[in-house]
């Protein structure tokens, strides 16, 4: 099947067979974004990911087996440039605060309307966070008095530790086994998450939030 030259490439993955054929449907309409797979658990998830490479993948948290927020990670993980927006029925901030730990861009409610989703996947392809209403505020309440280290996935967390130890991008690659690519999409995310605008600036973060031992 082809699809339109330069549409944003989008994966759907969520358990229900109707939920997933009502946002092909409503996403389909729209210009300019082509569905390019549904998967209905983790395991088609990450082998549709391999073989689409799709721009962004819409999650449900609730899912059987593996749940959206443990395969948000692993897609964070394993493909740190695909972009993971999360669909749930849970307005708990617990939920949101792990979403978003995960490496989720954005947490939109299933009651959302249409508008609202077409919204939030416009702006997390264009690099921006999004949130269903009133959840954004309540994330930054529950996270102020926090360390902004929770906010890092194991990966992240870890990257930041050998940036602390002085090695480059090249040198973290070698050492974990990833490309200077996933290593450079790492530090990308880390200034995003920590709200740190440059790599001297992360460096110095780094240093101060090294973990002993």
């Amino acid at each position: 099947m082809s699809y339109p030259t330069g549409a944003a490439r989008l994966i759907l993955v969520d358990d229900h067979p109707l939920v997933r054929d009502g946002l092909r449907a409503r996403l389909e309409a729209v210009p300019g974004f082509a569905v390019v797979g549904e998967a209905g658990n983790a395991e088609q998830a990450m082998t549709l990911a391999a073989a689409q490479e799709p721009d962004l993948v819409l999650m449900d948290v609730g899912m059987k087996g593996i749940n959206g927020i443990t395969l948000a990670a692993l897609f964070h993980e394993r493909f740190p440039d695909i972009r993971v927006l999360m669909l749930s029925m849970h307005d708990n901030v617990e939920y949101v605060t792990n979403a978003v730990r995960a490496g989720a861009r954005g947490y939109l409610l299933k009651d959302s309307p249409g508008a609202e989703i077409i919204r939030a996947i416009g702006a997390v392809l264009d690099g921006k966070t999004f949130f269903s209403e009133g959840l954004g505020a309540r994330l930054i309440q529950a996270s102020t008095l926090r360390d902004p280290t929770e906010r890092l996935t194991p990966r992240e967390r870890d990257i930041l530790d050998q940036l602390a130890e002085g090695l480059s991008s090249k040198q973290i690659a070698q050492r974990s086994g990833l490309s200077v690519r996933t290593v450079e999409t790492h530090r990308q995310n880390l200034k995003r998450k920590l709200e740190i605008d440059g790599q001297a600036e992360l460096i110095k973060f780094a240093v101060e939030h090294r973990r002993s031992g």
